[in-house]
């Protein structure tokens, strides 16, 4: 595993815990979870409601593939977490969508938990793969 890269992007969300933004090894990029934080207020509230912190994180997501030189078309897959599943899960599958086009969404799981860093309603990591 010597091979491995760790990333950290400039201009990216600030982390909320000890970790980088992605961690890249034989072809294939491990993005941290993404937090409905504003990289460019990371201490400012988040935004309202599960559409805004879903449309934050897909943000954030695209700004830390961006700064590896991939977008939300290599994701091979999603892990979403949710505070409030019952509650928000259609909602969000709504703004969730419409960052992929239909005949090319990701595998994905969602998982309904107690709770997410920094109060958030939602948090999502991913899997992409660099283009050979």
């Amino acid at each position: 595993m010597s091979d491995l890269l760790f990333h950290m992007i400039d201009g990216g969300p600030r982390p909320v815990a000890p970790f980088s933004h992605a961690v890249e090894g034989g072809g294939w990029v491990m993005l941290t979870g993404q937090m409905p934080t504003d990289p460019a207020a990371p201490d400012g509230p988040l935004p309202e409601g599960i559409d805004a912190q879903t449309r934050r994180v897909m943000e954030n997501l695209e700004v830390v593939l961006d700064g590896l030189g991939l977008a939300l078309s290599d994701v091979a897959q999603c892990r979403c977490y949710l505070t409030a599943f019952e509650r928000d899960y259609a909602a969000f599958n709504e703004v969730y969508q419409g960052y992929f086009p239909a005949e090319r969404r990701p595998a994905r799981t969602t998982i309904g938990v107690t709770a997410l860093a920094v109060g958030a309603l939602v948090e999502i990591d991913c899997l992409a793969r660099r283009p050979d």
